[in-house]
């Protein structure tokens, strides 16, 4: 996302930068779509809805096969310390200031390792691989997908070593480990490696921008870094103004299918219908007022948290 394509032997090659503003405009789409299920203005539950789970994928595995690319490409003609560590000092800045911003605004699920952060890190992690041979790379960057899969999700259970990837996932907004997603990064180096020697003769690499639009796009690529950190500030300002304008918001777009299994499960005890909805609801508002609902809906409770529901729990139906 930070990294800028330097220009070449033939100039600036603009179709990176146009890569990375359609990857900018998806992630519109979808951090959009997430805010508005966030403040329940849709029924629909983006986070945990599959089809928008592999969008979101496939967008943050876009934006780090770019980042492999473009420090393939930015390095081609040698390596320049300076713009580097500029680079990756104004990424990793970036980087707390999201978690900064996150933890004020949404303490419940801040961001502790998102893009930014997977960024920052793997411009670190991939250098030594600018080195080396890219079958070699090609092999690593298996390896880095593959491993999550082979050994599993109970390796690394400390929660200072979730940025891995390997352990529990946590409970956050935005969570990008570096297995297996650093594997993106480096069969972007591979693409890299293979494209660019060929990018002056085959044309694409002498590609220029010339309707409005795909001007407009690739001059987002060139600057995402800024267009990332303000686009969501925007949009939760517009959406909040919206809310102010048009009243209250949609009812809680996951208190349905909380109280319906809860409901299911109650009645199928033998409970009369009047009395689970009663207990079900009671239930719903103690978890939110102990803080304890967004992780309950998320299925992401501690086992003390789990204790403290089945209290709540215990109590409403203790209530007469």
């Amino acid at each position: 996302m930070s990294e800028q394509a330097q220009p070449s032997a033939g100039g600036r090659i603009e179709l990176v930068d146009l890569a990375r503003g359609i990857a900018l405009l998806a992630m519109f789409v979808y951090h959009f779509a997430y805010d508005l299920s966030y403040f329940r203005l849709i029924g629909v539950d983006v986070v945990s809805d599959p089809g928008w789970r592999v969008f979101a994928r496939l967008i943050a595995g876009s934006f780090l096969a770019i980042v492999g690319f473009s420090l393939v490409l930015a390095t081609r003609n040698g390596f320049d310390r300076g713009n580097y560590l500029r680079r990756l000092a104004l990424v990793a800045c970036a980087a707390i200031l999201v978690t900064s911003a996150t933890w004020f605004a949404l303490p419940q699920i801040f961001i502790f390792f998102g893009i930014l952060h997977h960024i920052a890190l793997a411009s670190l992690l991939a250098l030594p691989f600018l080195f080396l041979p890219t079958l070699v790379i090609a092999l690593a960057a298996a390896v880095v997908f593959a491993l999550p899969f082979i050994l599993g999700h109970d390796l690394f259970t400390q929660d200072w070593l979730s940025f891995l990837g390997f352990g529990p996932w946590p409970l956050t907004a935005d969570f990008v480990p570096i297995f297996p997603w650093f594997g993106c990064v480096l069969a972007g180096m591979v693409l890299a490696r293979i494209a660019l020697p060929k990018a002056q003769e085959s044309g694409w690499g002498r590609w220029r921008a010339t309707s409005a639009p795909a001007k407009v796009i690739v001059l987002g690529g060139r600057n995402s870094l800024f267009v990332y950190l303000v686009h969501q500030p925007l949009f939760i300002g517009a959406l909040f103004l919206f809310m102010q304008v048009t009243g209250p918001k949609l009812p809680d777009a996951e208190a349905a299918p909380f109280l319906t299994s809860c409901q299911r499960s109650c009645t199928g005890t033998g409970t009369p219908k009047e009395i689970c909805e009663r207990v079900c609801g009671c239930s719903m508002d103690g978890l939110k007022q102990a803080n304890l609902w967004v992780k309950a809906t998320a299925d992401a409770l501690s086992p003390a948290e789990i204790e403290r529901a089945r209290e709540i729990g215990q109590s409403c139906a203790r209530q007469p």
